[in-house]
């Protein structure tokens, strides 16, 4: 039997579900980060993996691709999420697309 039958792992996937995107492992939603449009902005306010997935770098993954997309669709970033926010700090990738927390941002979450 080849190693590649052993393995039971299969590739996260990323998909965008209207209002989060979320990362998918073996057809299971394994962790989301939720996002709010308002105007040019994509605000991103809230992320989480489930127990069982975590360790496992999903977040990253989950928040690169969903930052990726964001850009890709013309939309400006705002990370008031902290796993968000932790993220661009430490990856510059999205530096050039990169809006910062603003009261009205917040209040836009607040109020949906």
């Amino acid at each position: 039997m080849s190693d590649e039958k052993q393995s039971t792992e299969s590739t996260p996937t990323v998909r965008d579900a209207g209002d989060r995107y979320e990362i998918v492992v073996d057809g299971a939603v394994a962790g989301l980060t939720q996002y709010l449009d308002h105007g040019e902005q994509r605000i991103f306010f809230h992320t989480e993996v489930g127990e069982r997935y975590e360790g496992q770098g999903l977040a990253s993954i989950l928040v690169h691709d969903a930052l990726t997309d964001t850009v890709a669709r013309g939309k400006r970033i705002v990370p008031i999420c902290p796993y968000v926010a932790k993220y661009v700090r430490r990856h510059h990738d999205f530096d050039d697309n990169l809006d910062p927390v603003t009261p009205d941002a917040i209040a836009a979450v607040q109020s949906s």
